[in-house]
């Protein structure tokens, strides 16, 4: 069955986009005197945090797509197209995250102060003997390198992916099985170059905010908060489609799986928050507690309600058997936590850009709205391009028959 993007979604997804941006508008106009005397630093992080946000779930979910092949699992089978849907934001996520970065080097903001050249030189009152340390990879050419590195290898195999996919729908017998097999190789293939290039990702776009402070499990934390944010997307435009009549043979069995996905995901995030948070806080050591104690002493009703929701919320409220079958609670619980990786994700950005000066107000909520209405767009726009079933998939019929 086809999906049909309906005028209503259409409308709604973008009036979504509209509001966001007149809610923006009115925040930008009403900052007020202290509020414009930063507005425009502000506003490049408010860039950067719903970017690499919507850019994070659209990886997680090709992450997570790509992960389906290397294991060969066959109940994933009946939902492989939301994931396909889903990425169809990365070259968009992408085009967002470079105009950001080249904003940086072309010292439009300063969100990265470690771009600035005055650092590294000696003879400049500004010379920071700790960056220079870090020349030899925080540097513009390596950075930039890196960054293209990074962004094509994603791009590059979401489209192949999809391609694949799609021809997959026209093949049978030996054909079709030969085709599995490069899917199974591919996906194992992406996986190892993912596996660095988030890590490195998330030191380079984010972590580098703050360039004097390192964490060896920040990128794993970043990672996290990516596939956990994917999974609450997925089931959501998993139970959205079959409220209108799609993916009939999307079960009850399907669905549980997905929202235990979300479940343990939410507590490999929470594990890795403790953890970063433990560990800097037992050695005390003044170059790591810097991270913890700007948003201890700036933010730390946000640091808290973050943490809450991200672990308290999925651990309560998902781990009956009943909970991850409920689509009506699923979808409530997810927009939830989905909204509560967007508030982590702005509070690895902001103490680093706006230290005491940040706000939660229109500016970030218009913003948020209409990367959000956009990225709804986007998604469904895709599903509409192909099946919503995969017909020919090798492992279709074990998942229509998928039961726990």
């Amino acid at each position: 069955m086809e999906f049909t993007f309906s005028k209503r979604a259409r409308t709604l997804s973008m009036a979504l986009a509209v509001i966001g941006l007149l809610l923006f508008v009115l925040g930008y106009f009403t900052a007020g005197e202290h509020g414009a005397e930063h507005l425009g630093q502000r506003l490049w992080a408010n860039l950067l945090v719903c970017g690499f946000f919507f850019f994070g779930i659209s990886l997680g979910a090709l992450f997570f797509y790509a992960l389906q092949y290397a294991t060969e699992t066959a109940w994933t089978v009946m939902v492989k197209r939301v994931y396909e849907g889903m990425f169809a934001w990365l070259p968009i996520g992408s085009a967002i995250i470079l105009l950001v970065l080249l904003g940086g080097s072309l010292h439009w903001h300063h969100l990265y102060h470690w771009m600035d050249a005055s650092l590294y030189d000696p003879a400049s009152p500004n010379y920071d003997v700790i960056m220079d340390g870090k020349r030899a990879f925080l540097n513009q050419p390596f950075f930039w390198i890196r960054s293209i590195a990074f962004i094509f290898t994603f791009v590059f195999a979401a489209h192949w992916f999809r391609k694949e996919s799609l021809r997959m729908d026209k093949e049978s017998g030996e054909t079709l099985v030969k085709s599995h097999l490069k899917n199974y190789r591919r996906g194992a293939l992406f996986l190892v170059f993912f596996a660095v290039f988030s890590s490195v990702l998330a030191w380079d776009w984010l972590m580098a905010i703050d360039a004097h402070w390192f964490s060896t499990l920040f990128g794993w934390y970043v990672f996290s908060g990516m596939w956990v944010s994917a999974m609450i997307t997925a089931v959501i435009v998993a139970l959205y489609l079959k409220s209108k009549g799609y993916l009939p043979q999307v079960n009850n069995s399907h669905i549980h799986d997905m929202g235990k996905w979300v479940f343990a995901v939410s507590f490999l995030w929470s594990y890795l928050f403790f953890s970063q948070f433990m560990l800097i806080w037992y050695a005390n050591i003044p170059e790591e507690v810097t991270w913890i104690q700007t948003r201890w002493e700036h933010y730390q009703v946000l640091f808290w309600v973050t943490f809450f929701i991200n672990f308290a919320i999925p651990m309560v409220m998902l781990i009956s058997r009943d909970a991850k079958r409920n689509p009506r609670f699923l979808i409530g619980v997810g927009t939830v936590i989905f909204i509560g990786h967007w508030l982590d994700v702005f509070m690895i950005v902001m103490p680093g850009t706006m230290a005491d000066h940040w706000h939660l107000g229109l500016v970030e909520v218009g913003m948020f709205l209409a990367f959000l209405g956009a990225f709804v767009y986007v998604t469904l726009n895709r599903l509409t391009k192909a099946p919503l079933t995969p017909v020919q998939h090798p492992y279709l019929e074990e998942s229509i028959h998928h039961s726990i």
